[in-house]
């Protein structure tokens, strides 16, 4: 089962490249997401990398939080699997599904 992580206080210029190499530091990575704005393309700051194991994904955000890639320090979390409707009345069915704590 894999398991999903948070990285926020990205550099905008941070590639989802960039993350792999990071993250495989520490284990295999099945997949990294860096959140665009759906009009302009520009990243948010922040993504997600899914690493293969829970130990792995554990690894990582003891190592990597507070960690400084492009001159940010990073916030890693684990991610979290949010409900399917916002405060607000929408769906949440665009976009990431996932938040951290």
């Amino acid at each position: 089962m894999s398991f999903k992580i948070y990285a926020g206080n990205l550099n905008y210029q941070t590639t989802e490249d960039t993350l792999r190499q990071l993250f495989e530091q520490y284990g295999e990575v099945e997949s990294v997401k860096i959140i665009t704005d759906r009009d302009s393309g520009f990243s948010k700051g922040f993504g997600f990398v899914e690493m293969a194991s829970e130990e792995a994904g554990e690894a990582a955000i003891s190592a990597l939080n507070q960690h400084e890639v492009d001159g940010r320090q990073l916030r890693v979390n684990k991610a979290h699997e949010r409900g399917g409707r916002s405060s607000f009345g929408g769906d949440r069915s665009r976009g990431s599904s996932y938040r951290y704590y």
